[in-house]
């Protein structure tokens, strides 16, 4: 079920840009708030933009952004997590150091931080948003990492390589990160899974992308004040984030279960 809806999410964000019946920015499409019907089957926001057609184009914005996010949480935090496992020593410990103090700052707390610190200017590109995923994902799986790879550096194959005088970034990329790489992809599916939650929380608290882009946080954020007059406006995006975090999580477990990995520690 997970992956079939997970599909259906993927479908929409490829063809919903073509498909989509209005542009997403198109103001007068029908009469402000005039809930679902036919030709509107999400209703009207309060501008008259029709919110299936900025539903469809925000499938698009964020799957790119979740999965670009978390593919570079993944390669950053990959290389810093199996580099401090296979150098070890008093150089593992100053690095896990940093990595916990970044751990222990909530979600939204760093994320708004790197908002902060890329200034005013940078302030709702979605290249950005990407960026702020990636930042907070890449010390939790640089820990994850780390604990793959502990079990791996102490190997045959590992130790032969370290005597043939490889380079650690050589040893890192040969032989850490393939026998790492079942744990590391379901990292990858789940971080995936939640990353959709975090932009709508960015874009709810206006920290994201800004309008008139339909991101689904976004959305619900500026049908709000209307929920009582029109709920359908916040309805839509709200189902269509809902189901895209729990499409992916369930693909995600699956995923975990066909690997023989537990996804119970990706949730911190």
């Amino acid at each position: 079920m997970g992956l079939t809806l997970l599909l259906a999410h993927l479908v929409a964000a490829a063809v919903g840009p073509f498909a989509a019946p209005y542009g997403f920015a198109q103001i007068g499409a029908g009469t402000p708030l005039s809930g679902m019907s036919f030709e509107h089957p999400m209703g009207v926001d309060q501008l008259g933009r029709d919110v299936f057609s900025r539903v469809l184009y925000g499938s698009h914005i964020v799957i790119m952004l979740s999965v670009a996010g978390t593919a570079l949480g993944l390669a950053l935090g990959s290389a810093i997590g199996l580099l401090s496992a296979y150098v070890g020593g008093f150089r593992d410990e100053v690095v896990q150091r940093i990595v916990e103090a970044f751990v222990s700052i909530p979600y939204i707390v760093l994320g708004l931080l790197a908002v902060y610190a890329a200034g005013p200017e940078l302030a709702g590109r979605q290249w950005l948003m990407a960026l702020v995923i990636a930042i907070i994902y890449a010390p939790r799986i640089a820990r994850m990492a780390r604990a793959a790879a502990i079990d791996i550096v102490s190997r045959d194959f590992v130790t032969a390589a370290r005597l043939r005088g490889e380079s650690a970034w050589s040893v890192v990329r040969r032989d850490l990160a393939p026998n790492a790489a079942s744990t590391l992809l379901v990292e990858f599916a789940l971080r995936t899974g939640y990353a959709p939650a975090l932009i709508a929380a960015f874009g709810f608290l206006g920290f994201g992308v800004q309008p008139p882009t339909p991101e689904w946080g976004l959305m619900i954020s500026e049908n709000r004040n209307v929920i009582l007059l029109s709920p359908v406006t916040v309805l839509g995006p709200g189902l269509a984030l809902a189901s895209l975090v729990v499409a992916v999580n369930l693909t995600a477990e699956g995923l975990a279960r066909i690997l023989g990995r537990s996804a119970d520690f990706s949730v911190r």
